[in-house]
């Protein structure tokens, strides 16, 4: 289910999906799984800032999230700038970066007020 979802679902959505194919599977085997593939390294857990934890398959290649706070949509993005300036940073501050993760949050520009 993770390695084809397009968005981070949280347990309960990824039930809801399971479900749909098998509707004998159990919510406490999903929570088990997720556990499982977390700890083996296969997914990411995210806390976006919605009280959910939401999951999506490791990536192959490093990417940052953009959360909108409204609507709960979640924009993947690589900025190679960006990535330059923290190790520069890291640098700067006496540091070899070895990993980080950004989230950022926002509304969106065009909305109605």
């Amino acid at each position: 289910m993770l390695s084809e979802s397009t968005d981070h679902p949280d347990v309960e959505l990824l039930h809801e999906r399971a479900s749909a194919i098998d509707p004998k599977i159990s919510i406490a085997t999903v929570y088990r799984t997720v556990r499982l593939f977390e700890e083996a390294g296969i997914l990411d857990r995210h806390d976006f800032g919605d009280g959910r934890a939401r999951y999506e398959a490791a990536p192959e290649a490093h990417h940052d999230h953009l959360i909108d706070v409204e609507s709960g949509k979640v924009v993947e993005f690589v900025d190679p700038e960006l990535e330059a300036l923290q190790r520069v940073i890291a640098e700067r501050l006496g540091y070899r970066l070895v990993d980080h993760r950004m989230e950022l949050y926002g509304v969106r520009l065009d909305r109605e007020d």
